[in-house]
C-alpha cells in the first residue's frame, strides 16, 4: 500500500506540474470531472476487493483508463470511507458519472433488478423452459411440481438461484392458496386446497375469459355434485403430453376413450392432479363459483362459450357451433 500511495504521489506531481496546478487541485478536478461513458450502463461489480472493482469499471468504460486514475480512484475511496462500504452487485452507473458519481453509487445504489414473466395456465415444463432461459439468474433449477407456483411477474438480481427464485413463486402461491381457502365459499364438493387448485387449473384451461371462470367451476362443481365426469378436454391434452403445449390437432375419438390419470372422460372425479398453474382470477372463481344449474358448455365460436342447464338445451348449442364452424372459411 505504501509504494501504491508513493507511485500515486509521483504520477498527481506530474500531471499537476504539467498542467501548472497543484497536486490537492488537480485531485479534486479529477474526481469531478466527468466520465468517459457516454450513455448510462449496468456494469457487475465483483466480489473480491477494490482492484476488482477498478478493473471491472476500467473494462466498461465508467471509470477512465490507466494507472494513475486507478491509483486516484483508491485514494478516492480511502478519503471519503466513512460514507460508507463498497458493494458487489450489478450496479447500473449514469453517462458520464465523475469518480464522485461512481463511489456514490456503488456505495448507495440499489442493484438493477431484472425481471421474469410466468403467465397463467403454463403448465411446470412451460415454466421450467421459461425459468432455464431467463438471462443472469444461476445454479441449476430444482424440479418443479404441478401448479405449484402462482404466475404473475418477478423481480431478481444479476447471479439470484433459480432455485432462490422458484422458491419465491411457491411461497407466493402457498400465500394466495391460504388466502383464497380462508375467504372461500364452503363447498362440499371442495373438501381441501388441493381439490380447490386442481379445479382452478381445470378452469384456467377451459377459457381465457376471465369473466366466465366463475362459470366454468359452477358446471364442474354441479357435475361433481351429480356423480357425472368432468369431460375436461385439457385433462385429455395433459394426460397425453403432460403439459408440453398444444397437440397440434383436434382430440380424436381414440384419444378421449384412452384411459389415463387425467383422462376425464373415462375417470370418475377429479384428473390425478393440477394440469397448469392457475392465476389468482381462477383460484378466486373455484373459490366462489357463479350460481345455477348448468351442467354443460360449449365454444360459442367467437371465443367464449354457452352454457346449459339441460342436456337437450347443451346438443343445440353444440349443434349451432357446429354449423358456424361450417361455415367458416377454410
Amino acid at each position: 500500500m505504501v509504494r501504491r500511495l508513493v507511485t500515486l504521489m509521483a504520477v498527481l506531481l506530474m500531471l499537476a506540474a504539467g498542467a501548472g496546478i497543484g497536486v490537492a487541485g488537480w485531485g479534486w478536478w479529477a474526481y469531478r470531472a466527468p466520465g468517459p461513458a457516454a450513455e448510462a450502463r449496468a456494469v457487475v461489480v465483483p466480489r473480491g476487493g477494490i482492484g476488482s472493482t477498478i478493473a471491472a469499471l476500467q473494462q466498461a468504460g465508467v471509470l477512465a483508463g490507466g494507472q494513475a486514475r486507478a491509483l486516484l480512484f483508491r485514494a478516492a475511496v480511502h478519503l471519503t470511507r466513512r460514507d460508507g462500504v463498497l458493494h458487489a452487485a450489478e450496479l447500473e452507473f449514469p453517462a458520464h458519472g465523475s469518480m464522485a458519481d461512481v463511489l456514490s453509487v456503488l456505495r448507495h445504489a440499489h442493484p438493477v433488478l431484472h425481471w421474469v414473466t410466468v403467465p397463467e395456465g403454463l403448465s411446470s415444463q412451460q415454466v421450467a423452459d421459461i425459468l432455464d432461459r431467463a438471462p443472469v439468474l444461476s445454479g441449476a433449477l430444482p424440479t418443479l411440481t404441478e401448479g405449484g407456483i402462482l404466475p404473475q411477474t418477478y423481480d431478481y438480481e444479476w447471479g439470484t438461484p433459480r432455485a432462490a427464485l422458484l422458491a419465491r413463486m411457491r411461497s407466493a402461491m402457498n400465500a394466495a392458496l391460504d388466502t383464497v381457502w380462508r375467504d372461500r365459499e364452503v363447498v362440499a364438493e371442495i373438501p381441501d386446497r388441493r381439490t380447490l387448485l386442481i379445479l382452478a387449473s381445470m378452469v384456467e384451461r377451459e377459457t381465457a375469459i376471465p369473466a366466465e371462470r366463475r362459470m366454468v367451476a359452477r358446471v364442474f362443481i354441479n357435475r361433481l355434485r351429480q356423480g357425472m365426469r368432468l369431460q375436461s378436454d385439457p385433462t385429455v391434452v395433459y394426460g397425453i403430453n403432460r403439459g408440453a403445449g398444444p397437440l397440434g390437432h383436434a382430440l380424436t375419438r381414440a384419444e378421449l376413450e384412452t384411459p389415463s390419470a387425467y383422462n376425464t372422460y373415462t375417470l370418475p372425479g377429479l384428473p390425478a392432479g393440477p394440469i397448469c398453474s392457475p392465476g389468482l382470477v381462477s383460484l378466486q372463481a373455484v373459490a366462489h363459483p357463479a350460481g345455477g344449474d348448468a351442467l354443460y358448455f360449449v365454444a360459442d365460436g367467437n371465443g367464449g362459450h354457452i352454457f346449459a342447464d339441460s342436456l337437450a338445451d347443451h346438443n343445440r348449442n353444440v349443434a349451432v357451433y357446429r354449423a358456424h364452424r361450417q361455415g367458416m372459411p377454410r
